[in-house]
């Protein structure tokens, strides 16, 4: 069943043509990815579809009889209304109603009785019933709670910029919604919050459209992409590593083409040159299809990014020493008692909730803060890279090539040849006619970009960075993932992004809060493999602590520990269904990452996906249990 359909649509903003006759649909349980640099278009083609902007040309269908949520880059929140008035501003019966409970259990737990008689309670109570709104009413308590929305008679402008977001997407998500459009999701969310909407995302009976640069995310929720590049619109019928691997060959088969042209314009250039005015029926004909090819020739042709490879500075043994590192806030331990030796080449990664000290510590590293015990001591050769997330301000009357200038006229690469400080920027997406920009005029995640670029090419062997990837899109994410790959000094990166964690670091410092500390060697999946098993082992312990406490009548059974008939059955019939579970769990990855099926298909792999992965943690659990009383 299709829900959306988009018919040759066409958009240019002032001379910049974003896209021109781009046809695709959305079929029902689809969910599906949109990529491109920014400034291509992503966002104005989500805003023509949710009906907030028009196309130049062409037409949005949607089909009449669905729900349509969106989450656009910039919320259109009335700044006059409270959080909840924001929240559950339509209109339906449900939406309503619950909006009338969920006001009044506020206004009681905040002594408000006043305004909340009893007739007033009872008739909330009573609508919710008549509804069958306490599933509802459940999920959004879920929503409000994963992404700490407390105070929903807040004013919308006393919240600061993430607070704002993360409302925008509750708002999106608490939407009883077929068909939902968001426009970078993740952004201002934590690790676990984006894990949270990850599964929220797999598991929910909807339609999705989305555009993100988080590629961790984007694999495990989506499973097609679409591609917008120099105004083409581009599908792929797989996950991430599929589109990777068929642009390539796009790329590859575009380049030889264009080749080709450019050969065949060449001779009939020298054809055009040497020849006479052309008085024959064929002769013109050549000459028109010599100014076609030429059109064809001229038209730009994007190439797959070289390997790029900085020459870093000497590094010597001493790199960075922390001994016995204290810190605390009036009301928060960051750091207690905290000691590590960084040795050459090393790519740490950090992670924790947003509020446990992960920036403070870097701070610390660089001088800024100062601890309150214990001592950090960097080694002689050490020079420092290091990029903040909100501390950088650069002359607003300077253009973007001149402030890169001031570090560096040349970069050396890694082979010892030269390049000069605008070929820098044109390789990592500013190109030469963006480079005489005034720094006041870019925008705030091209300032982000061009803060990250002066740090790296200040030549350091000892980089420091803080959520470097954020409003990033992912070309220039895996430029930046090759540049830091090919790095061969030491480095500490915060980020949220788990594909750039997966492929840079060797171990992890976990920031797990009142100033602990847990190192972790491997990369973030494997932490968090690791984590999510020793949460099931605790789980079981509890469960087995409370058990035993539990007063249990005696049996006849001789020994209560060895398992009886029924329960050998069910732990053989158990492996046998988890090895099948598996089975089809694999072959359902390979049908996805094939890119062969319909939308159809690929909805249906998705819930059975999903149904699978519920199954095996489900009998996992079970299976453990009845091992742990074989033994």
């Amino acid at each position: 069943m299709n829900y959306l359909t988009v018919n040759n649509l066409s958009k240019t903003v002032g001379e910049k043509l974003l896209f021109q006759n781009i046809t695709f649909g959305l079929e029902k349980g689809q969910k599906s990815a949109l990529i491109a640099h920014n400034g291509t278009g992503k966002s104005t083609l989500l805003n023509i579809i949710a009906g907030l902007d028009s196309p130049d040309s062409g037409e949005v269908v949607i089909r009449n009889d669905i729900t349509v949520s969106y989450l656009p880059q910039m919320d259109n929140f009335n700044e006059d209304d409270s959080v909840i008035e924001n929240l559950f501003r339509e209109e339906t019966p449900i939406v309503q109603a619950v909006k009338e409970y969920e006001t009044c259990v506020s206004l009681l737990e905040r002594g408000r009785h006043d305004q909340v008689p009893q007739e007033r309670m009872d008739n909330a109570v009573l609508e919710m019933d008549r509804l069958h709104a306490w599933d509802y009413e459940s999920k959004i308590k879920e929503i409000l709670s994963r992404f700490g929305i407390d105070n929903i008679f807040k004013n919308i402008n006393e919240l600061s910029g993430g607070q704002r977001k993360k409302t925008a997407l509750a708002k999106a998500l608490i939407a009883d919604t077929d068909l939902l459009i968001l426009d970078e999701p993740t952004n201002h969310l934590d690790v676990e919050m984006i894990e949270w909407l990850e599964g929220y995302l797999s598991s929910a009976n909807i339609t999705l459209l989305m555009v993100t640069h988080d590629r961790a995310f984007l694999d495990n929720v989506c499973s097609d992409i679409f591609e917008l590049s120099n105004g083409n619109l581009y599908h792929y019928k797989g996950k991430y590593d599929y589109f990777v691997e068929k642009k390539a060959e796009r790329l590859a088969n575009e380049s030889a083409e264009h080749e080709r042209l450019r050969n065949l314009y060449r001779r009939e250039l020298e054809w055009v040159h040497t020849s006479p005015q052309a008085r024959t029926t064929k002769a013109r004909a050549r000459i028109n299809n010599f100014e076609k090819l030429q059109e064809q020739v001229n038209r730009k042709v994007e190439a797959a990014p070289e390997a790029f490879k900085v020459q870093s500075e000497r590094i010597g043994h001493k790199i960075l020493e922390i001994s016995h590192l204290d810190f605390s806030y009036p009301d928060q331990t960051i750091i207690k008692d905290f000691s590590y030796i960084f040795k050459r080449g090393e790519k740490c990664g950090i992670v924790g909730k947003n509020g446990t000290g992960k920036s403070t510590f870097l701070k610390m590293i660089m001088g800024e803060v100062k601890p309150d015990g214990g001592k950090i001591t960097p080694g002689l050769t050490i020079q420092f890279g290091y990029f903040s997330q909100n501390d950088f301000t650069y002359p607003g009357n300077k253009i973007v090539l001149e402030l890169v200038k001031e570090q560096a006229e040349v970069i050396r690469m890694e082979n010892g040849n030269y390049i000069s400080a605008a070929q820098f920027l044109n390789h990592f997406g500013f190109p030469f006619s963006q480079q005489y920009t005034y720094y006041e005029d870019l925008s705030g995640g091209e300032r982000r970009k061009l803060h990250l670029l002066i740090t790296l090419l200040k030549n350091p062997n000892f980089l420091i960075l803080d959520e470097p990837t954020n409003d990033f899109d992912i070309d220039t994410l895996n430029l930046l993932e090759d540049f830091l790959t090919n790095f061969e000094g030491c480095m500490i990166i915060v980020s949220h992004d788990r594909w750039l964690m997966n492929k840079l670091v060797d171990h992890i410092f976990v920031f797990e809060g009142d100033g602990k500390i847990k190192d972790y060697y491997g990369n973030y999946t494997e932490y968090r493999l690791a984590k999510n098993k020793a949460l099931k082992i605790q789980k079981r312990a509890e469960k087995l602590l409370r058990e035993q406490e539990t007063p249990v009548k005696p049996t006849r059974t001789t020994n209560a520990n060895k398992l009886t008939y029924k329960e050998k059955k069910e732990l053989e019939e158990l492996e046998l269904e988890i090895a099948n579970l598996e089975q089809e769990k694999a072959d359902i990855e390979a049908k996805m990452s094939a890119g062969q099926g319909s939308a159809d298909d690929f909805a249906a792999w998705g819930r059975r996906y999903a149904e699978i992965s519920a199954l095996l943690d489900e009998k996992t659990e079970r299976w453990m249990e009845l091992s742990e009383k074989e033994s």
